[in-house]
């Protein structure tokens, strides 16, 4: 398999939001909201700031091996988890819930770009830098892990479980793995990739154990470690910061004043902060925690604390208390000797809004490096593209403009009115300069007539787009299928398509081109093109 790279501009891809944009592409307003420039050079000053720091390193990597006891030894990943031990070794890091099966594209893109940073990053200070995936295991929110979409198809996934959902037991997922496996089909090819699958879902007793299990399958050869920060051994290092949390709320405060600095700039607002950002966690329940009139809740049960009893329960069972996204980044630094996040542009975009929060409690802030977006044209696709006429970069607009465009080659005639309906407003403003030297009133009634004139020029434009475009109907029903392959509901790729279909049509070589593909910082969206 030969790929083609090209790289569209981030500035060009009107699918991203504005904050992403603006971060990958340098923007001014947005620099005191980060401390290091997201560029190699950067990681040099970032591992300074980090010495002296102490780390629970040997804590980490008792957690490690135990959740490696139960998987195929892969001796980069051995090494990089003894490695951890090291004061001189460092993490780049990404992290994401469980999805099921590795949910859309981009989970994989995730993992790709920090692996290839953590090689990039060694090479350039000759330290020992380790690849790591964090599992957000403790997330609760199931509507968004519990569905995947193989070839327009969507699997979905249901169960009574409840809690957070890395906890939740496979036992409840035969159904959905025999869809995927019809879905995939006979051949030897689609048997050896469900083996692999059900391999990881049927001996991994939680969903976390088998997100790790299909991730170390994909990329432990890389050396990738996939950790799973719900564990006591773990927390109990965040016990000052929890504390600190339910009784100061200083999070609350500083958060909020970050974002409203933000929503001036023209940013809108991507995790707002609650007064305790805090949940209370136990095998099936995840709620938050609230204050009220001096006594702590937790919401939708039961449970009551007073001052004194919630500390005793912090200090007896730090694992019954889970940070949510406010908390969650500041828990991951103070755990890993972390030099930098790789994150999608909405992640990064709520790391943003934390820099006072890290500054306040004196934890490192990382270097923020925004994962590869990327979309992926097999050769048939390629093949409609050349027939169309369009390139791939063309494709990253509208639908209508697409068909519109492709309408106006192909038509014997000249089917815009633009030049005409240009040139009759310029006659219009002649007219209506000599109505006023005239008559300044009569100058309402000519524009009114202008406009009336524009209206119908563009209505028989409209009615000739479509008598052209229905000598092209085929063509464009084609092209409108082509733009909702790589969009999906006008969205991106690699945020609804699963790994699985491209894993079943080039192998694991698919893998390998990404990994090959994907350079530390590309200044932009990459498109492949499958060439031979």
């Amino acid at each position: 398999m030969k790929m083609e790279k090209a790289i569209i501009p981030f500035e060009k891809v009107p699918q991203l939001a504005k904050t992403d944009i603006a971060y990958a592409t340098g923007d001014k307003h947005l620099k005191p909201f980060y401390r290091y420039e997201p560029e190699l050079k950067s990681f040099k000053e970032a591992l300074e700031n980090r010495k002296g720091t102490i780390y629970p390193r040997s804590d980490l990597v008792e957690v490690l091996e135990a959740q490696y006891a139960h998987l195929p030894r892969q001796t980069p990943v051995i090494e990089n988890i003894e490695a951890l031990r090291n004061a001189d070794t460092y993490t780049v890091t990404t992290a994401h819930q469980p999805s099921l099966f590795l949910g859309p594209l981009y989970f994989l893109y995730k993992a790709l770009t920090t692996i290839n940073l953590a090689e990039a990053v060694r090479e350039s200070l000759g330290h020992h830098i380790v690849p790591v995936f964090v599992l957000g295991s403790e997330d609760h929110d199931l509507e968004e892990l519990n569905s995947i979409h193989l070839y327009n198809k969507e699997l979905i996934w249901t169960t009574d479980q409840r809690g957070a959902v890395g906890s939740m037991s496979t036992s409840d997922l035969l159904p959905m793995l025999d869809e995927i496996k019809g879905i995939l089909g006979e051949s030897e090819q689609a048997k050896a990739l469900y083996a692999r699958v059900e391999n990881a879902y049927t001996k991994g007793k939680t969903i976390a154990d088998a997100t790790q299990a299909m991730l170390h399958e994909l990329f432990g050869s890389y050396g990738l470690v996939v950790l799973n920060m719900n564990d006591v051994r773990l927390k109990k290092h965040f016990v000052p910061l929890i504390k600190a949390e339910l009784l100061e709320q200083a999070a609350f405060p500083i958060v909020n004043r970050t974002i409203a600095r933000l929503n001036d700039l023209g940013f809108k607002t991507q995790a707002a902060p609650r007064e305790i950002n805090l949940f209370y966690l136990t095998p099936g329940l995840r709620e938050r925690i609230v204050l009220e009139d001096g006594v702590y809740k937790v919401l939708n049960t039961s449970l009551r604390f007073s001052k004194t009893e919630i500390l005793e329960e912090l200090e007896n069972h730090p694992e019954r208390f889970s940070p949510n996204v406010v908390l969650r980044p500041l828990y991951q630094e103070m755990i890993l000797p972390n030099l930098a996040y790789v994150g999608g542009g909405g992640e990064l975009a709520y790391w943003l809004e934390r820099k006072e929060l890290f500054d306040f409690t004196g934890i490192p802030f990382p270097v923020l490096v925004r994962r590869h977006s990327a979309l992926w044209l097999d050769r048939d696709s390629i093949k409609k593209l050349q027939k169309f006429g369009f390139t791939a970069e063309e494709f990253f607009g509208d639908t209508d403009s697409l068909v519109r465009a492709y309408v106006e080659r192909q038509a014997s005639v000249e089917v815009s009115l633009d030049s005409e309906i240009a040139d009759l407003h310029k006659i219009f403003d002649q007219l209506a300069a000599k109505a006023m030297a005239i008559d300044p009133t009569l100058e309402k009634a000519v524009r009114a007539e202008e406009v009336k004139t524009a209206g119908s020029l563009e209505h028989w434009q409209n009615r000739l787009l479509r008598s052209e475009k229905q000598k092209h109907e085929v063509t464009i029903n084609q092209i409108r299928a082509l733009k909702e392959k790589f969009f999906p509901g006008n969205g991106l790729q690699e945020r609804y398509d699963n790994f699985l279909p491209y894993l079943l049509k080039y192998g694991d070589a698919f893998v390998e081109q990404l990994k090959s593909n994907f350079q530390p910082f590309d200044p932009g969206f990459v498109v492949l093109e499958d060439r031979e």
